[in-house]
């Protein structure tokens, strides 16, 4: 198409299977590992700092911008190292997650190594209902300032609007954070009561945190972020799935949608592929980001759900740790997806330090053409 359109018609162009004069531009971020090489290879800061969902300038991305809602705990628990050697620090975080990490090889806040998880702040139901005291749906510091005054200007924007921060909330990924993954595997059969009451309250109050907002704004969409699989497969089962937190999703995307958010994503990491179709059932509309070490192959299960699904990501990361033509090879793979539509392609994770600037810079270069359709022209 010769006509050139803004981000928010890029985006919901692609998302209902129409041209578009290139797809939208997007990736996820880098390791603070990968920045520090990145810079002794030549990268400037400024091409490299900032928000990547949001979008950098110096590197093309189309704009994002997310609306903060705050669906944490207010107040969170108190953060204090409980102790510290030359080698870790056992921390008790904001999150009420007690955890004892490695101090070697950080960067920038990144970890060289995931941290050791040793205490979690709900062990039983009356954990839980403590726990229910730091989230008050009805506070109003879960609200941007003044966000009643930027109303007119979301309501006439052109870029891609979304509702929440990427990470801002889920039902697995809230449970697993209050309970860790074992723990919590073992609750949906040792304390399943436990569970029904925590999912249904994680619904109420996303629906009763996102009311004020969803009345005045129609977001383009709304993200669920959950981490709930393993490279061979989700962390819970389908029958699990259905059981404890279907219904509460499904009463969750129902509202948002009423409420006119456009489309509504799931992000979770792993080898997601026995849960799409409860996910497409309960009313997600995007899937990513399509980890390929997990065998979660876009062009495989795109062709078995068609229209239904849209996706995000799947492009191979390790493929950009070896040469130009591997990139170009990856890229190739997902150009059919790129043409047809429901497809915006981003690295599959965040950019690990394993990737040269080089191929970093090829890359981008090599997908920009991709996404305007004059790659391998």
């Amino acid at each position: 198409m010769g006509v050139k359109m803004t981000g928010r018609e890029r985006f919901l162009r692609v998302m209902e299977y129409e041209p578009v004069d290139q797809v939208p531009n997007w990736e996820l971020g880098i390791w603070g590992q990968t920045r520090e090489r990145w810079i002794s290879e030549g990268a400037r800061p400024e091409q490299i700092d900032g928000d990547w969902f949001s979008g950098i300038d110096a590197l093309g991305f189309d704009k994002r911008e997310f609306v903060p809602i705050h669906m944490g705990m207010i107040p969170g628990f108190e953060t204090k190292v409980i102790e510290r050697t030359d080698r870790y620090e056992i921390i008790q975080h904001g999150n009420g997650i007690v955890t004892k990490a490695l101090i070697d090889g950080t960067v920038r806040g990144t970890r060289a190594s995931m941290d050791q998880y040793l205490r979690f702040p709900v062990e039983n139901i009356d954990d839980l209902r403590d726990m229910k005291k730091r989230y008050d749906p009805t506070n109003p510091n879960r609200y941007p300032q003044n966000w009643r005054d930027r109303i007119p200007a979301w309501r006439n924007r052109d870029h891609v609007l979304i509702l929440g921060t990427n990470a801002c909330t889920g039902f697995y990924g809230v449970a697993r954070a209050w309970m860790g993954t074992e723990n919590l595997s073992y609750a949906f059969y040792d304390q399943p009561e436990l569970c029904e009451e925590m999912f249904e309250f994680i619904a109420d109050f996303i629906i009763e945190v996102t009311t004020p907002i969803v009345k005045e704004v129609n977001f383009d969409y709304f993200n669920f972020f959950e981490d709930m699989a393993c490279v061979s497969g989700p962390l819970m089962s389908p029958a699990s799935f259905k059981k404890f937190i279907f219904p509460h999703y499904r009463r969750t995307i129902d509202h948002l949608k009423k409420h006119g958010v456009k489309y509504v994503s799931l992000d979770s990491d792993g080898n997601t592929e026995p849960l799409i179709p409860l996910f497409l059932d309960m009313g997600v509309d995007v899937h990513w980001p399509f980890e390929r070490a997990s065998n979660m192959d876009p062009n495989r299960i795109k062709a078995q759900y068609g229209k239904q699904l849209r996706i995000w990501g799947g492009v191979d990361k390790r493929e950009l740790t070896k040469g130009h033509k591997e990139i170009d090879n990856a890229l190739k793979e997902l150009a059919p997806l790129v043409e047809s539509g429901g497809f915006i392609p981003t690295v599959d994770h965040t950019f690990p330090p394993d990737i040269s600037w080089d191929n970093f810079c090829y890359y981008m270069e090599q997908k920009k053409k991709l996404l305007s359709g004059s790659f391998g022209k």
